[in-house]
């Protein structure tokens, strides 16, 4: 409530049907939960929604994006964790950019108008294969942060997403 920026609440922990109502009343805008975390995933995005809160779930890198297909229409976003997650600071896995292409493709044939978010490793000489593979909210924490200049690195990383677009 103090501020009137988008709030993406991502829940990394187990069992995140515990702590949600505690993001709802903070202010939370979308909640994000993994898949590998819960045997509730139905019932924790009706429960957020019930909320008037946008909801999305994440998956790891070695979890097939195909998990993510019977939830699909009820999600507002998807989140492509692309490096394990627990710290920040590692690598991006490129291989973890098919499952963006994959959802991308499934997302516009149901005509939906779901995010595809990615988060780890992300820096402004890689965010373009990240656009090019159809992720559209991008998480970006050590390139901007660790960044002597971060407007600058921001400024740079749109202008690749904006030269590099989703092709198909």
């Amino acid at each position: 409530k103090q501020s009137k920026l988008l709030f993406d609440v991502h829940l990394m922990i187990e069992k995140p049907e515990r702590y949600i109502d505690d993001y709802i009343k903070a202010g939370a805008d979308i909640i994000c939960f993994h898949y590998e975390a819960t045997e509730k995933a139905d019932e924790i995005i009706e429960y957020v929604h019930d909320h008037d809160v946008k909801v999305a779930m994440a998956i790891s890198p070695k979890t097939p994006a195909e998990v993510l297909l019977p939830f699909l229409d009820r999600l507002d976003m998807v989140l492509v964790m692309t490096v394990e997650p627990g710290f920040g600071g590692q690598k991006m896995i490129p291989e973890t950019l098919d499952k963006c292409r994959l959802l991308r493709r499934e997302i516009t044939a149901r005509g939906l108008a779901t995010n595809i978010e990615v988060d780890g490793g992300i820096t402004a000489e890689n965010v373009w294969l990240a656009s090019a593979n159809g992720a559209n909210v991008i998480v970006a924490g050590s390139a901007i942060f660790r960044s002597p200049k971060p407007r600058a690195v921001i400024s740079k990383m749109r202008s690749e997403c904006d030269l590099h677009p989703f092709a198909g």
